[in-house]
């Protein structure tokens, strides 16, 4: 077991109302080594909050996270940061490239955490291997504003990939993107997580991506259903 929400609830208080909104409801969920899993649902549903949860950027109202058989709810958020710098990777919606650093730096950027510095030649090489893999070997000395945003996504996904994490989280990755970029992006998770070995959850509105993934699930009313292959 990579990864393991346990009842999880999150609400979040409204003030306006004095109510509390339910959006993840008892929630469980088990992720094993290089799994590939989609979660779907309509906007709102809770689908970015349950990744959050998952990654540990939120914490659930009640209920356990587990990554790599840890209990996170104990941590602290330093030791949290931690955790997630070596096991966790994000890629989102829009890309979050840094516009002053060239694409080279902020795929390098996440290995500024891990504070190594005799690592610093084989993350450099890991860069631009992973660079070459994703097309954009020719581009690695540009930066964000000289690049599509495809290509800024494809480079969001190395960043996310560059410390060898065990649990990729996606969401929405292919949202910002045209059809020839989202499905390039689609082909490259898919393949990514055969290649890698990572564990990958993607939160989508894409039929095409969720499709490509083993297994579906999809989040109504804060309850996660699981959607039975065709």
């Amino acid at each position: 077991m990579l990864a393991e929400l346990r009842n999880v609830t999150r609400r979040f208080d409204q003030p306006a109302s004095g109510a509390a909104r339910t959006v993840l409801d008892d929630i469980s969920l088990l992720i094993r080594e290089k799994d590939s899993i989609a979660i779907t649902g309509p906007s709102g549903s809770g689908k970015s909050t349950l990744l959050n949860i998952l990654g540990t950027l939120d914490r659930p109202t009640s209920g356990s996270v587990l990554l790599n058989g840890a209990d996170t709810g104990p941590m602290s958020e330093d030791d949290l940061a931690a955790l997630r710098s070596g096991f966790v990777g994000f890629v989102f919606q829009l890309h979050h490239l840094l516009p002053q650093l060239t694409l080279l730096e902020n795929l390098m950027l996440p290995t500024l955490a891990l504070r190594n510095p005799a690592n610093r030649q084989s993350t450099l090489d890991r860069a631009l291997s992973l660079a070459g893999r994703v097309g954009l070997s020719g581009h690695i000395h540009h930066r964000p504003f000289q690049l599509s945003v495809g290509e800024c996504q494809r480079a969001a996904l190395v960043r996310a990939l560059i410390n060898r994490p065990k649990l990729l989280l996606a969401d929405e990755p292919t949202g910002s993107l045209d059809a020839a970029n989202a499905s390039m992006m689609a082909d490259l998770l898919a393949d990514l997580n055969r290649e890698q070995g990572v564990a990958l959850v993607v939160a989508t509105h894409s039929p095409d991506l969720a499709d490509r993934m083993e297994r579906k699930f999809r989040l109504v009313s804060g309850n996660l259903q699981p959607v039975a292959a065709l």
